[in-house]
C-alpha cells in the first residue's frame, strides 16, 4: 500500500540512503555510479517495505531521490503520489497460453502440449539474452500429474510495456492455465474434478494428501448452499504443495467468493502463525487481481491512477479462509506466494461448476464472463 519512497543525502562525496528496498546492493552500486562516488561511500539503511511484492526490486525511485539530493545539495525525502506510482510501475507481464491433450478410453490424458508466450522480466532486469531460457517464465509450467507424453514450449515476446516481478511471478499464469485445463479434461471425461486429479497423482503422496484434505475440509461431494458452487485447484510452488477449494456465487454476472479452503504442505514450519498470515494475504492479493486487476494503456499512458479505477478487495468483501497446515518433516518451502497463484483457477473452476461457462482469462469481469 505504501507508494515508492526513499530518503537520500548526498554530501561531500558520501551518500546516505534510507528506505524500503528488496535489492540494497544493486541500489548501492547504481546510486554510486549515478552520483559519481565509490560504492563503499554509499551507506544504505533498509527499512520495512510497506509492501514489496517484487516492485521494490527495481530501484528507479532510489536513484531519483539521490539525484534530487545531489542537485539541491540537501537531504531529500522523496514520496511518490499514488498516481505517480500506479502510472510509472513495472507491470505483471501479459501472457497467452495454449494447451491441448488427447484422452484415452478411460478419460485420462495420453499426451499433452503446453505453449506459453510472455515477456521476460529477467531479460529486462538482468539483461538475460533473448535466446537464453528464462527459468522464471516456466515456474509451475510442468504440473504434477502423471501424463505419459508432454511437451512444453515457452516463447519470449516483448509486448512493449515495462514488466516486473509480481507476487508468485509466472506461477500465476502457468497454474491458471494448467489447473483450468485439467478441469476441462475432467469435464470432457465426465468425471469429478477431485477424483480425476487423484487418479493422475500416483506416486505423488504430498499432492494426494493436500488434495484429499482440501476436499474433506471444504465439504467436497456434498451439496453447497443454494446458488453456490465449488472449484478446486492444485499446485506445487517454491517447494510447497497446496490445494485450494473456492466456494462462490454469481452476483451481477460476476463471482462473489464466500469461502476458500486451503491445505498447504510446506515442509518444516518455524512459525505457523506467520504461515497462516501469508496464506491469507496471498489469497486476498490474488483475488483482487483475479476479480478486478487490469491495467489498460491508451496512447502510451496507463489509465488506472488510484483505487477508484484500480479496484482491490476490501475487508467487507473478503471471504472466509479456512487453512489446514500439514505437519511435515520435509525441507522448508516458501509460503509468501503460492496461494496467490492458485486462487484464480480455483475461482474459475467454481464458475464453470456453477454456470457451465469456462472463463479462460483474468480478470473475471462480467464483460469477459458474458463472452465466454
Amino acid at each position: 500500500m505504501e507508494p515508492m519512497n526513499f530518503t537520500a543525502h548526498v554530501d561531500n562525496g558520501k551518500v546516505l540512503l534510507i528506505g524500503p528496498t528488496q535489492w540494497p546492493d544493486a541500489a548501492q552500486g547504481a546510486v554510486a555510479k549515478v552520483v559519481g562516488v565509490k560504492p563503499e561511500d554509499v551507506t544504505l539503511q533498509s527499512t520495512f517495505l510497506g509492501g514489496g511484492f517484487g516492485r521494490r526490486i527495481d530501484i528507479d525511485f532510489i536513484i531519483q531521490a539521490a539525484q534530487i539530493s545531489a542537485a539541491v545539495k540537501k537531504p531529500v525525502k522523496l514520496i511518490w503520489s499514488r498516481e505517480d506510482d500506479m502510472t510509472h510501475d513495472f507491470y505483471r507481464p501479459l501472457a497467452v497460453l495454449q494447451l491441448a491433450a488427447s484422452l484415452g478410453a478411460d478419460g485420462k490424458p495420453l499426451a499433452m502440449t503446453f505453449r506459453a508466450a510472455s515477456q521476460s522480466v529477467t531479460g529486462r532486469i538482468f539483461g538475460l539474452p533473448a535466446e537464453a531460457p528464462d527459468a522464471l517464465m516456466t515456474e509451475a509450467a510442468v504440473a504434477g500429474y502423471n501424463i505419459p507424453a508432454t511437451r512444453h514450449d515457452v516463447v519470449k515476446h516483448d509486448a512493449g510495456l515495462r514488466v516486473g516481478y509480481w507476487r508468485a511471478v509466472s506461477h500465476n499464469m502457468n497454474a491458471f492455465a494448467n489447473e483450468s485445463f485439467i478441469d476441462e479434461l475432467a469435464a470432457a471425461a465426465k468425471q469429478d474434478p477431485v477424483a480425476y486429479r487423484m487418479s493422475l497423482l500416483k506416486g505423488q503422496p504430498r499432492f494426494l494428501n493436500v488434495l484429499k484434505l482440501a476436499a474433506d475440509k471444504s465439504g467436497w461431494g456434498t451439496a453447497a448452499a443454494a446458488g453456490r458452487s465449488r472449484g478446486v485447484a492444485l499446485m506445487e510452488g517454491y517447494d510447497t504443495y497446496m490445494a485450494q477449494v473456492a466456494e462462490i456465487s454469481m452476483v451481477g454476472g460476476e463471482p462473489k467468493v464466500h469461502r476458500v479452503t486451503v491445505v498447504a504442505d510446506l515442509g518444516r514450519m518455524v512459525n505457523p502463525d506467520t504461515v497462516e498470515a501469508q496464506i491469507q494475504s496471498s489469497i486476498i492479493f490474488g483475488l483482487s487481481a483475479a476479480l478486478w486487476g487490469e491495467i489498460t494503456v491508451d496512447k502510451g499512458r496507463v489509465q488506472q491512477t488510484n483505487f477508484h479505477n484500480y479496484r482491490t478487495m476490501r475487508n467487507n468483501e473478503a471471504p472466509q479462509i479456512d487453512i489446514v497446515l500439514v505437519n511435515s518433516t520435509e525441507k522448508p518451502g516458501g509460503i509468501g506466494e503460492p496461494a496467490t497463484a492458485l486462487i484464480g483457477p480455483a475461482v474459475a473452476n467454481a464458475m464453470f461448476a456453477g454456470t457451465g461457462k469456462r472463463v479462460r482469462r483474468m480478470p473475471f469481469t462480467a464483460e469477459y464472463i458474458q463472452k465466454a
